[in-house]
């Protein structure tokens, strides 16, 4: 058997059944035949159209879901199976990653560069730094917005004051996203500044204990509740810049840093 579907590999035939109805089409349907023809298979595209039919097709077969492939008459699985067979590397959604946090500090800082040319003509100024940040609150609030309460069940997990007063644990992400845009407007610093600076250190301080001190293996909150980001250094990260964002910010409310405006 595994002779056939050798030969069937070498010569590039293959067979995917799936899911196509008015009301469905199934998109790993559509990603493995993609896969197989980048792969170089001929492809026999055969839609199950309906859910009777699909229903049908899996019991007769004995498998659970569609779509299904074959090579040589033998049957290879799913998509992720089909990764497998050719090799490619198959994503477990359970696993942690750091991957959406770098991808939201990478955004927002090229959003802050990209703001900052078109304002000064200059990509790399102070300015694209305190928008940077600001950005970053914003972008972050918004996703822990999605799902708010997703987000406050996992932020319990080892935020300090949430734990004593659970609804912090809601207004959290408010306040984060009311100091970052005001502190991409630069106004209201008398709000901004002290509404950053509490939850940047409360999350600080909360961080740490849970990380360092208690030694948890926790999941982050920091991008909404659903997310499998470690809880560690991007979430104290993530705090500190906060921090130094409202110190920063009482400092130019000061004066401290001669005409400089923020």
């Amino acid at each position: 058997m595994l002779d056939r579907v050798h030969r069937d590999h070498q010569v590039g035939t293959a067979t995917v059944y799936r899911m196509a109805t008015p009301q469905h089409t199934c998109p790993y349907g559509i990603k493995a035949i993609h896969l197989l023809k980048s792969a170089g298979y001929r492809v026999e595209d055969v839609h199950l159209k309906s859910r009777e039919e699909t229903d049908r097709f899996k019991e007769e077969h004995g498998v659970a879901t569609t779509p299904q492939v074959f090579i040589g008459g033998n049957r290879i699985g799913g998509h992720d199976d089909l990764r497998r067979f050719l090799g490619k590397k198959v994503v477990d959604p359970k696993a942690t990653s750091y991957r959406p946090v770098a991808v939201l500090f990478a955004l927002t800082a090229l959003m802050a560069a990209a703001a900052s040319y078109a304002v000064t003509g200059d990509a790399f100024t102070v300015r694209a730094a305190e928008w940077f940040i600001a950005f970053l609150m914003v972008a972050l609030a918004m996703l822990k917005l999605q799902n708010v309460e997703g987000f406050a069940t996992m932020f319990l997990n080892y935020d300090l004051l949430a734990k004593r007063w659970v609804p912090y644990s809601y207004i959290y992400p408010y306040a984060e996203a009311l100091a970052g845009v005001l502190m991409v407007a630069g106004a209201l610093s008398w709000l901004s500044v002290p509404v950053a600076l509490f939850i940047g250190t409360v999350g600080a301080v909360s961080v740490v204990k849970a990380v360092y001190v208690d030694r948890r293996e926790l999941k982050c909150a920091c991008v909404g509740g659903s997310s499998n980001v470690p809880l560690g250094f991007l979430s104290l990260t993530e705090n500190l810049m906060m921090i130094a964002m409202a110190v920063w910010m009482a400092a130019m409310s000061l004066g401290l840093f001669g005409d400089y405006a923020f």
